[in-house]
């Protein structure tokens, strides 16, 4: 599977006993989502986008949000070790949707931000996720670039019919981006 079509999950951390179990570091809002959990991908070369699919006997999310899992064909420490630092990922498919003003940052690219005095302000190009704000980077048709951060207060709805996004911005911002 290719890595365009997957999300990332976490990474093997190390390896867990002596039968070759291993600990993942899960990337996750919800770790319990992924108790018994029946594969995983990994990506072997960080170099490659390709994963391999490795099918679990076992997986079980322990109280510090990791997921121990046990691969088929896989019994010794020896054999695990070679997967330790690997990162690990699940098709897009298996994510859990989400409803109302919940998404994924991949899922709303190319929606249409609609302000609630402005009227259309242009299309998402990305999300920029830094540590203490998310951002829409929003291009007008002007291709000009708005940056509108990413919080309750802002966003007012989330129409994945229309594949729009309706915002109150801050007075004062979007103009600041149009008049420079």
């Amino acid at each position: 599977m290719n890595l365009d079509a997957c999300y990332y999950l976490g990474y093997t951390a190390k390896v867990h006993g002596k039968q070759g179990e291993l600990i993942i570091k899960l990337d996750v809002d919800h770790p319990e989502t992924y108790q018994n959990l029946e594969s995983v991908l990994i990506r072997m070369n960080k170099k490659d986008k390709s994963l391999i699919p490795f099918f679990l006997t076992r997986a079980d999310v322990l109280n510090n949000g990791t997921l121990r899992i046990q691969i088929e064909d896989l019994n010794s420490a020896d054999e695990a070790r070679e997967l330790v630092g690997k990162e690990t990922y699940l098709p897009l498919e298996a994510l859990p949707k989400l409803t109302g003003n919940r998404f994924y940052y991949h899922e709303v690219e190319g929606f249409t931000v609609t302000d609630t005095e402005l009227g259309p302000i242009g299309t998402i190009k990305q999300i920029l996720d830094f540590p203490t704000q998310a951002i829409f980077e929003v291009i007008n048709t002007d291709e000009k670039e708005i940056l509108i951060p990413i919080t309750d207060e802002i966003i007012r709805e989330v129409d994945r019919a229309t594949k729009n996004i309706t915002v109150t911005t801050p007075e004062g911002l979007v103009n600041l981006y149009l008049n420079s």
